[in-house]
Order: structure tokens, then sequence, then C-alpha cells
């Protein structure tokens, strides 16, 4: 056990070097983790660390699910909410319904049952890396939002078909009607729970005597409690965690305090990062055992049926995408859609944006090893195969050439009127403006001045006046005068630093105390260093 522990922990490090790695290739992580992982397989290092599907659909799943959730931003969700319903499940749904047809064409002895099992297991593309890649170039902030909205769901429908398929290959039976009902019935009643679930964590937040670590810890808890309650009870926990999520996250300014809100976001951030990397560099390390598990399918010819598969989603999910463009455009003669007419661009990046990850593998590796009646499960290892070959080839292929194709079509923000400069600028001098009222407000006549109360009305005057000279026109570009301002109180924010660090040395001193100062330090020189980041790209 401490070994298997201190492998985690090397493990975390190589995650941390191929991380930098990648920031220095200006590759996406993901798939620089997974080439990592695949290169460790062959070393025999980490031979005892073994992907458990009940630990990543148990420990993995629910806080990257959850943190999701928390970072998608709920109006873009709601207003393009039946784009991503399409993507989510009818699109998941027939990806499932081509790979289970063409599985059983091409593969000897493959039924249409297992087709179908195979169709649920790779027919959920992985947001986290099409998101990465996303940040590296510009992208309008629909499809962002899109993709981001699509993770959500789209995990809960694939496993779903998944569910049933399994069903369907241990017992032999199949009922169209009676799955139908009870697809519906595992999204309504796993949804309930995570809504249920989630009011009363929001009570337990709202009204509670609550610390920012008891809040903090509870958030870490929370992703857990809807999952395991909704499989409980044999419905959907993904969908309770996306609901249970989407709620608390919308509510998060009345919950939780300003100190609960930052502390949690640091942890969150930090938990999110480690455990998405966990996952994909899990992934390459178990190509050995994968391969070693064929049996009587050759490798040449198990790769061959991986290609296939993988070439078979990636023409789906363009068709797909395309074919949605197409129901949108009949739509709107009826009802009033988002876009009415969403172009060819857009449609084909999100198309091409299908990478598979983490889930897929979960799904495959959950498959039992026997059947009810004792004998081994039906080309297990195959599909176990072939579920890794399209994860690769989709991380690899469509994820390096997923920058160069956004540059090439080079997509248009098509919805958005104003820009985020001037969205900053604007709310900048709306909230200056609010908080000079409120000074105002305060400096009664006849009372004596209180010298702060003016100094910070003479501030916010400045800050208001600056917002409306940028607003005016564009802003002007970066002069030496105000570069040596921003050199002059970077260096000043250090002095302040050594000087705290200084005092700290003293006993009377509390150390949590200077700590405190060192943050607003750093909030400070963060600031600035957006500022100059922003000025440098507009110049």
């Amino acid at each position: 056990m401490q070994n298997l522990f201190f492998e985690f922990v090397f493990l975390v490090l190589i995650i941390l070097a191929l991380v930098m790695l990648a920031q220095r290739l200006r590759v996406a992580y993901p798939i620089v983790l997974v080439l990592g992982g695949l290169a460790l397989s062959f070393t025999k290092l980490f031979a005892n660390i073994k992907i458990d599907p009940e630990i990543v659909f148990l420990v993995f799943l629910p806080p990257l699910l959850y943190e999701a959730a928390w970072q998608v931003s709920w109006k873009e969700f709601w207003r393009w909410r039946r784009v991503i319903a399409s993507f989510a499940f009818p699109i998941v749904i027939i990806t499932s319904c081509i790979v289970a047809v063409v599985s059983h064409a091409l593969i000897p002895g493959f039924t249409l049952a297992l087709g179908f099992l195979l169709g649920g297991i790779v027919s959920p593309p992985d947001a986290i890396s099409a998101t990465t890649i996303m940040q590296q170039v510009k992208v309008p902030r629909v499809m962002v939002s899109i993709i981001e909205g699509e993770s959500l769901l789209n995990d809960a429908s694939s496993l779903i078909v998944f569910r049933f398929a399994l069903a369907a290959v241990l017992t032999g039976q199949f009922s169209f009607g009676q799955a139908t009902g009870s697809f519906f019935l595992v999204i309504v009643l796993g949804t309930a729970i995570g809504l249920g679930l989630g009011m009363v964590f929001y009570a337990i937040h709202r009204w509670l005597p609550t610390t920012p670590s008891i809040d903090t810890v509870l958030t870490l808890l929370t992703p857990y409690c809807l999952y395991y309650a909704a499989e409980h009870f044999h419905y959907s926990g993904v969908l309770a965690v996306v609901s249970g999520g989407l709620l608390l996250s919308s509510k998060r300014h009345a919950m939780l305090t300003y100190r609960s809100r930052i502390e949690s976001i640091d942890v969150w951030s930090v938990l999110s990062f480690v455990l998405n990397g966990l996952v994909f560099l899990l992934i390459g390390l178990e190509l050995p055992t994968i391969t070693q598990e064929l049996g009587d399918v050759s490798l040449g010819r198990a790769i061959g049926y991986g290609l296939l598969v993988s070439l078979t989603l990636v023409v789906a999910r363009l068709l797909c995408s395309f074919g949605a463009v197409v129901f949108t455009k009949v739509a709107s003669r009826f009802i009033t859609v988002a876009d009415a007419n969403p172009g060819w661009r857009g449609p084909f990046l999100l198309g091409w944006a299908g990478m598979r990850g983490v889930v897929s593998l979960a799904a495959a590796l959950s498959i039992p090893l026997l059947t009810p009646q004792g004998q081994p499960f039906p080309y297990r290892n195959l599909i176990l195969f072939v579920t890794f070959i399209v994860i690769l080839v989709t991380l690899v292929v469509q994820g390096l050439t997923l920058p160069w194709l956004i540059r090439l079509v080079n997509p248009e923000e098509r919805h958005q009127t104003i820009s985020d400069e001037k969205q900053e600028l604007i709310l900048q001098k709306k909230l200056a403006l609010q908080a000079l009222r409120y000074v105002d407000e305060q400096s009664a006549p006849g009372e004596t001045p209180n010298g702060y109360l003016q100094n910070l009305r003479a501030r916010l005057q400045l800050d208001t006046t600056f917002f409306a000279h940028e607003l005016e026109g564009p802003a002007s570009p970066p002069n030496t005068t105000l570069h040596d301002f921003h050199r002059h109180y970077l260096a000043l924010l250090e002095q302040q630093r050594t000087l705290l660090h200084q005092m700290n040395h003293k006993m009377e001193f509390n150390e949590e105390v200077i700590r405190k100062y060192l943050t607003i330090l750093d909030l400070e020189e963060y600031k600035l260093r957006e500022k100059q980041l922003k000025t440098a790209e507009e110049a």
C-alpha cells in the first residue's frame, strides 16, 4: 500500500512535468499526458497501477462534473439549451446506432447488441480536451459554451445507452418500449434527486453557522452525495451531479461568503487539475494490460477495427452537427431559436471537436468478465482495445489538428455586440458611479467631513473620468509614463513584501495577519499584471 501511494506521488510529479512540456510546445496538455502515459507503460515502472472503473465513476467523475457545472455559464447554457440538448442526447443516441450497425457489419460474430454496447461506450466526447485546446486560440464564446454544456449531459446519455445495451447482452432480451420509458425515468428522477439534495446543501450553507473551511469541505462532499444517492436507486448519478451543481452554482452568492468563494475556488482549481491529469495519464498506462487481453484477435486486426470505429465516430458527429443546422433552420420557421442561421464554420468545428476520454475507457472496463451463465463476456477484450484506439486517435489526431482548423476556418463571433474589453469598461464605470453615489449619500450636509470618504470620493471621480474617456474612443496606446508607473508600482509592491517578511520575524506580529496583507499585495499585483497583458495584446 505504501509503495502504491508513492507511485501516485511520482505520477503527480510526472504530470506536472508533462503539463509544463505541453505549455512549452503549445499543445493541449491532455494529448501530452496520454502520450506520456503511453510511453511510461512500456517501462513497467507503474505496472501496479490499474484503472478501476468503480474508482473512476465514484472518485473521479462526480467532482469533475461538479466543477464543470460550477464553471459553466447558466445564462449561456439556457440560451443554447436546444443545441446543447441535441448534442447531448439525440446525437449521442444516433452515434451509438451508427457505431452499432458499422461494428456489426465489419467485425465477424459481433452482434447488434454488442454494437450498441460499443456505441454507448465511445459516443460521449470529452470536453476537457476541446476546451483546453480552444483556450490556446481565439474562438467564439458560443462554441465554448456549447461544448461545456454538452459535456455536462452527454456522459449521462451515453452511460444510460451503455446500461441498457449491457443488460440486453447479458439477458438476451430487449424491449424498445420498456427501454424508452426507463430511459426517460432515469433522466427525470436522476435530475430530481440532484435538485432535491442540492436544495438541502443550499440550506446548510445558507442558514447553518458554517465557516469558509466548512463550506469548502461541504462543496467537496456534495458531488459524491448527489452521485451516490441517485445511483443507489439506479437512476442517473451523472445528471444528479450536473443538476445539483448547476442549482448551487446559480446560488453561490446567496449561500457563500466572499471568503468561502475565494477559498473554495482555489481548492477546486487545484483538485480538478490533479484529477484531470491523473485520468489522462492513466489512460496511456492502460495500454499493455489491454493489449495482453486481446486473446485470439490479432493486434493488427484489432488496430484496424479501432481505426474504422474512430473514422465512423468522426464522420457521424460531423453529419449530425450539420444535420442539427438543417433542423435549426426548419425549426426557426415555427419557434424562436437562438440562431436561425448558424452557418457552417461553427458546426464544422463543433463536429471536429469530438475527442473521447476517460468516461469511455471506464465504461469499457466496467464490462463484467463473465456472463450470468458463467461464460466469458463476448468480445470484452476487443471492445476494450477498440475503445483505447478511439481515445488515442481522436485525442491525438483531432486534438492536434483542431487549433490549425480553427485558424483556417476563422469562425466569427456572431452573437456578441460589445467586445469583452468594452464590457469590462462599462461594468467598471457603472460600479464606480454606484460607489460614488453611495459615498455622496453618506456625506450629509452640516457634518464634519470624513477624510477617508473624501479620499475615496476623489479616487472614484478619477476612475469615472478615466472610464468615460476610454469608452468615447479606442484605448490610447501604452505610453512611457504609464509603463514607468507600472514599473514603479510593481517595485513598490516588492518593497512592501520585503517589509512584511521582515516584520514576520518579530514575535509581536501574528503570522496570519502578515499572510493576509501578503495576499492583498498578491491581488494588487495580479490586477496590474492583467492590465499590462491586456495593454500588450491591444498594442
